[in-house]
């Protein structure tokens, strides 16, 4: 837990600091948000989700946008521009009155998180290689689940308080806690100046595994753009398919729940299963994930485990009080399971499958491919499990299962079409 906190290397380091502040910011966010659009401003809930949805669009092409800028100007200071744009635009939610305003900062906020992410990935893909660069991902989620829930506790004081007042002020410590997420960031650079270098797309390829691999996966087209790379547009589709699989914990279980005989309370407690799972298992499942193959088994692992998840969530429908709780249950535990498998996999496939040389590139792309799967989650979840039902829910886990059996043929394809990976298993 310490290595997970206060990591040696720097760049992790002041990545788990600012993670940390960004994460609260987000929980106290999630939790406040919608109270206070509705009651403070004044906004119908139908205007917000149509503002909302409008916003992840900005997301998804911010995604994308920020993988070039970050090849070009460099992935630690995208990051921060990111986080900045976010900071400005939740500190200008104190002075939305109406439709209008609501939306053009929620699309200033969702398009800053986009930006944010991407170069996050891209920072980690060029900083680190092999196992090491998984693993740091892996602590860096663990750190992000446990800070949001410490943030969503923070947010009950403004829950419990219930004023105008109190919901401001809450707004207003999203905004300052993202100001000090880029306070380490933004010193970075002159406590490790080589920084500046490595995160361009023009700076020299090191002699590693991660660059043999990548000209033997490209050797006549270097730095090959991410849409022309049928391997990897695979992959990062693929996996955006399994990562909706976060719209049925968020958006389909609380929904499922209400139509079950077990009580609504039980929802918290499916929340904090998956906090607890994931804080003490993601950093596990990652290790041996920086191996093309291994990621590929990974997804297809945690998608079965999702799919198992899917009946159980379908069983509680028609059992008891008792019964629907037990089910409810189980299915969180082997969701959770699902999860911390399938991300480690995701990011294994996503880092090692990429060419180094446009790593900010490829990381937007597969970045665009998580903000759409945000996207298209709800509507899926909706439409499947919630209004069909049992058969809904087998619907939705052979989806994941198709996505997680097809994920592990396209890694065991690329991994056969790279015999370096062999090189790269013993270097690592």
């Amino acid at each position: 837990m310490i290595q997970t906190l206060l990591p040696r290397d720097p760049v992790a380091r002041a990545l788990t600091v600012s993670t940390m502040a960004f994460a609260a910011s987000t929980g106290i966010f999630y939790t406040v948000s919608v109270l206070y659009f509705t009651r403070v401003v004044g906004l119908p809930a139908t205007t917000v989700g149509l503002g909302l949805g409008i916003a992840g669009g900005a997301g998804v092409l911010g995604s994308y946008l920020a993988g070039r800028w970050s090849d070009r100007r460099g992935a630690h200071r995208v990051q921060v521009w990111g986080l900045l744009a976010q900071a400005l635009a939740l500190a200008a939610y104190s002075f939305t009155s109406d439709a209008v305003s609501f939306t053009a900062v929620a699309v200033v906020v969702s398009a800053g998180r986009g930006v944010q992410s991407t170069a996050r990935q891209a920072l980690l893909a060029r900083w680190f290689t092999g196992p090491e660069r998984v693993d740091v991902r892996a602590r860096l989620r663990v750190v992000t689940n446990v800070l949001i829930g410490l943030g969503t506790l923070a947010a009950a004081v403004a829950l419990l308080v219930d004023t105008a007042a109190a919901y401001r002020t809450a707004m207003v410590a999203t905004a300052v806690l993202l100001l000090g997420a880029v306070v380490p960031l933004v010193r970075l650079p002159r406590r490790v100046p080589e920084l500046a270098v490595r995160m361009l797309a023009d700076a020299p390829v090191a002699d590693t595994p991660d660059a043999a691999a990548a000209d033997a996966a490209h050797p006549a087209a270097p730095g090959v753009h991410p849409l022309r790379d049928r391997t990897y547009v695979a992959s990062a589709v693929l996996n955006a398919v399994v990562a909706m699989q976060f719209g049925v914990m968020t958006v389909g279980v609380p929904l499922w729940v209400a139509t079950t005989d077990a009580p609504t309370a039980v929802v918290s407690a499916l929340l904090v299963v998956n906090t607890a799972l994931v804080a003490l298992l993601q950093v596990r499942a990652s290790r041996g994930t920086h191996e093309v193959r291994a990621a590929g088994r990974a997804v297809r692992r945690g998608t079965l485990l999702l799919a198992g998840a899917c009946v159980l969530y379908a069983a509680a429908g028609h059992g008891s009080l008792v019964a629907a709780t037990a089910l409810l249950l189980l299915a969180a535990v082997a969701h959770s399971l699902g999860e911390v498998l399938s991300e480690a996999g995701g990011w294994g496939m996503a880092f090692e499958l990429a060419d180094p040389r446009r790593a900010g590139a490829y990381q937007g792309l597969s970045q665009t491919g998580y903000a759409l799967a945000g996207m298209v989650a709800p509507v899926v979840v909706t439409a499947l499990p919630i209004r069909f039902g049992t058969p809904g829910w087998l619907a939705l886990g052979a989806l994941f299962v198709a996505a997680g059996v097809g994920a592990a043929w396209v890694a065991r394809r690329a991994a056969d079409a790279r015999p370096v990976d062999d090189v790269v298993s013993a270097a690592v």
